[in-house]
């Protein structure tokens, strides 16, 4: 049986919920924000959001940014369109999240960690609660993210900034974030379109897979 949201605009943001913003499912209401960007901006992209519970959507603005509040249980995983690329992060709570090539990578590296693909633990995130619970688990957000500096670094012979690429607010044609994006393009782990490039895939899926994560019950 299908779940209508309501909608209601708040300044940029949106607050989406079962009963207006009030959340009368019982979920709280988060609010998620951040920057899309490929070394350029992904501007008035489509930004998705789906969590363990609830879902939102809105449009980046000129510089990349989004900002939305709504009723949900993350962990989240998010997908940012804008033309032929689509890019996806992940939310283990409220806060600032970004997404970019780096991002999608990290993806990739949880996934084949869970013994999967990337588009499969998309599609199996709504209803497949160990995902879930290896998504929530701010550990092995942080874990992916240091493995894909490393592998980055090592592999394509660049520095990387800012090593916290995740969470770090940052702006688009600045140095931060942004400028690894630029530096990472001219490696050549990011392609003309702003996708991981598919030996960048490759690379990030082979180091996910050499470190599985442990199986946990579920409830």
């Amino acid at each position: 049986m299908a779940a209508f949201a309501a909608l209601a605009s708040c300044g940029g943001s949106v607050c989406i919920g079962f009963d207006g913003c009030t959340g009368a499912n019982g979920t709280p209401s988060i609010g998620l924000s951040g920057t899309a960007a490929t070394g350029k901006a992904l501007a008035s992209a489509t930004v998705n959001v789906n969590c363990a519970q609830g879902s939102a959507a809105t449009l980046s603005d000129g510089g990349g940014r989004y900002s939305l509040t709504f009723n949900a249980a993350p962990p989240c995983i998010l997908a940012v369109t804008s033309g032929g690329t689509t890019l996806h992060s992940l939310a283990f709570a409220g806060g600032t999240f970004n997404t970019t090539p780096e991002t999608e990578l990290m993806l990739v590296y949880l996934a084949a960690q869970l013994g999967t693909s990337e588009a499969n633990l998309i599609a199996s995130f709504p209803n497949n609660a160990q995902f879930q619970q290896a998504l929530a688990n701010p550990n092995n957000a942080q874990n992916a993210q240091a493995a894909v500096v490393a592998n980055l670094q090592q592999h394509y012979a660049v520095t990387l900034a800012v090593p916290a690429f995740l969470s770090t607010p940052f702006v688009v044609g600045q140095a931060g974030v942004d400028s690894d994006l630029e530096a990472l393009a001219k490696a050549g782990a990011i392609d003309a379109n702003g996708m991981p490039d598919p030996a960048a895939v490759a690379l990030m899926s082979s180091a996910g897979s050499a470190q599985p994560l442990a199986k946990k019950a579920t409830r």
